[in-house]
């Protein structure tokens, strides 16, 4: 099997204050590219849709440009930028950090499938 999409021509398109996500859906992964701009953070801009304190929601990430600080609920913290392969368990808040927008490939699914995607 052979299964192709473009980010041309997204599945879907969600946005939200200060950033939007665009996806494709594949057999067995779905793809996002999370793009942040300046002043975004996840409590402001996300909280509001996903209805739940902190993001829910597991990433395995990469970040192409820009920077995040992620606080995770259990007190951890840490920046991720370009460069930087991530995975991040649910329960945490992230920002960005700077005037650069930030842009971040998530594989694997729960993002593309749930994040700021409304109850």
């Amino acid at each position: 099997m052979l299964e192709v999409k473009t980010l041309d021509k997204p599945d879907e398109r969600r946005d939200f204050p200060r950033g939007h996500l665009e996806a494709v859906h594949l057999t067995g992964l779905d793809f996002a590219v999370a793009t942040f701009e300046p002043g975004w953070r996840w409590t402001e801009s996300v909280k509001p849709i996903a209805g739940t304190d902190t993001c829910q929601v597991h990433h395995n990430g990469y970040v192409v440009s820009g920077r995040l600080h992620v606080v995770m609920d259990e007190g951890g913290e840490g920046e991720v930028g370009p460069g930087d392969a991530f995975v991040c368990s649910p329960g945490h808040d992230a920002w960005v950090i700077g005037d650069e927008p930030c842009v971040v490939y998530d594989f694997a699914g729960q993002m593309a499938q749930e994040y700021a995607k409304a109850d």
